[in-house]
């Protein structure tokens, strides 16, 4: 079950040495999400918006007019839609949702704010097909999950109406690196440690940036006015901090915000949904909360 099973992603993930480098690290992270494909029965289809690539999915019997705009993790550094492409079509499976996945530009190349300004982008091509704010989940993963809260916090502050609800894995809300977890955890999370994120934060954000800006750093924010926010966190992993503490200022603010704690996953444990029980519950989990709201 799922001790076994985590065992057997955290034995993939140690199979190799952390590579080196944006290439190899990006080619890595493609390689260890893809390695269980896509299912048969969905339906892909790629769309560029403004020199932003995306992916349209939908598995059978699931309504079009309900939208999961999706961001990938990757340290704001790599990631791709290759990579969390099992993840975000299940997500929308389990939904009964479309899916857009969003290939938002990565640094080094392209620093802060490069992602929020393609998550704007993405977001005002789904307004642009016809899709009502209410009808649109906004999710993401690690990085990804920061970036969800930006994007919502610059609609909020635009006075734009706001999604119907956002779905965080794992979350990276902290880039000033001070959650507690870090440390404490360090020595179980087989992927995310602190220097590693120093590079990636360092890598995102140029230089004068200030790293508690809410922009890159959601712990940070006026956190009041969002839409229900549900959050998943392993309980192995050096971020959990940054889950359970952005959970609480989120309730500070209000916000109607559901935190689940999974005992012994890692980091972004639903990519390896295909075999891997608890991933496929987190996201039965995360499908049901999304149609309460949308």
């Amino acid at each position: 079950m799922g001790q076994s099973e985590i065992d057997a992603v955290r034995a993939l993930l140690g199979s190799k040495p952390r590579p080196v480098g944006w290439v190899e690290r990006r080619r890595r992270i493609d390689e260890v999400g893809s390695l269980w494909p896509v299912a048969n029965d969905i339906k892909l289809e790629q769309v560029e918006r403004g020199g932003v690539s995306a992916e349209w999915s939908i598995a059978p019997g699931s309504d079009a007019s309900r939208v999961l705009l999706f961001f990938h993790g990757g340290g704001y550094c790599s990631g791709s839609i290759l990579s969390h492409r099992r993840l975000v079509t299940e997500a929308g499976r389990a939904a009964g949702v479309r899916t857009l996945a969003v290939a938002y530009r990565l640094a080094p190349e392209n620093p802060f704010p490069a992602a929020l300004e393609d998550a704007m982008l993405a977001w005002r091509f789904l307004l642009e097909q016809g899709l009502a704010a209410k009808n649109i989940a906004v999710g993401g993963d690690s990085a990804g999950g920061g970036l969800t809260v930006a994007l919502i916090n610059a609609l909020r502050d635009a006075q734009a109406t706001l999604p119907a609800c956002g779905w965080l894995v794992s979350p990276w809300t902290d880039l000033t690196l001070s959650g507690t977890t870090l440390a404490t955890k360090d020595t179980i999370d087989p992927l995310i440690h602190k220097d590693y994120l120093r590079e990636l934060a360092n890598a995102y954000l140029s230089s004068g940036i200030n790293r508690a800006d809410p922009r890159v750093s959601p712990l940070y924010a006026d956190l009041r006015g969002l839409p229900p926010l549900l959050i998943q966190v392993g309980s192995d992993e050096a971020l959990l901090a940054d889950a359970t503490r952005f959970a609480a200022a989120a309730g500070e603010a209000d916000v109607a915000v559901t935190l689940e704690i999974w005992p012994h996953m890692i980091h972004a444990w639903p990519m390896w949904n295909a075999h891997l029980e608890p991933g496929r519950q987190a996201l039965a989990g995360a499908g049901a909360f999304m149609r309460r709201h949308l």
